[in-house]
């Protein structure tokens, strides 16, 4: 009942910012839910393909069973640095040489980095949108709150010049109307706030486990690739 008097209250130009501030949160809330869905599934599969992939007796193991693991970024990561390497160690009659050298396994290297920065953007985007949610609709709900108090103020020293009764009860709604938008603005924000907190902690371990694993296949790919004598 309070809620819709305020409401009712409310200028015309509070309510475009409440509405606005409504398609924010419901952005906002569909990212959370997607990105948290994304991570906690990448973590599963990362868990599940890193189990695999340390019981190979090759390194090649896994890429020679051509098996698809789609949403794994460390999956994702062995792909692009084992299909480089595999176009390395083609050779002419189509077979594949059992040594390269060590120009070559630094290209594969850079292939390794750079996969690492594509999950990691890919598992970054939309991530803007919640930083752009927590900074910006407390400040939504300031200028409408600004805006709607200046309008109360307003009315309240033109019912004054007319000869109108002027006091706190005239001035009350306005200034409640005018509040309704900061905690509007606040409702956003602060769920926004917790949901990009938790997003981007998880968002660091999984780039952690990407650069380790980028280590740990770099590692690997020389120690059964690499010509020691070139």
């Amino acid at each position: 009942m309070k809620l819709s008097y305020v409401w009712d209250k409310a200028t015309p130009e509070a309510k475009v910012i409440i509405l606005v501030l409504a398609i924010f949160s419901i952005f906002a809330w569909a990212v959370m839910f997607t990105k948290a869905q994304q991570m906690r599934r990448a973590k599963r599969l990362n868990h599940y393909f890193e189990s695999e992939y340390r019981g190979q007796k090759s390194v090649l193991g896994i890429y020679d069973r051509k098996l698809p693991v789609d949403g794994c970024p460390l999956f994702a990561v062995y792909q692009d640095g084992c299909t480089d390497l595999e176009g390395r160690l083609r050779n002419a009659e189509g077979g594949r040489k059992t040594h390269v050298s060590i120009k070559t396994m630094e290209h594969v290297k850079r292939s390794l980095e750079g996969a690492v920065a594509r999950e990691a953007l890919k598992l970054e985007s939309g991530l803007v949108l919640l930083a752009a949610a927590v900074s910006g609709a407390p400040f939504l709900g300031l200028l409408g709150t600004v805006w709607g108090v200046m309008d109360a103020f307003g009315g309240v020293a033109m019912a004054a010049q007319a000869g109108n009764r002027a006091d706190l009860a005239a001035m009350a709604p306005g200034v409640a109307a005018a509040l309704i938008t900061t905690v509007a603005g606040l409702l956003v924000a602060i769920p926004s706030m917790f949901g990009y907190n938790w997003l981007v902690h998880n968002l660091r371990v999984l780039t952690v486990e990407l650069d380790n694993f980028a280590q740990s296949l770099a590692s690997r790919l020389e120690t059964e690739f690499l010509k020691e004598d070139e």
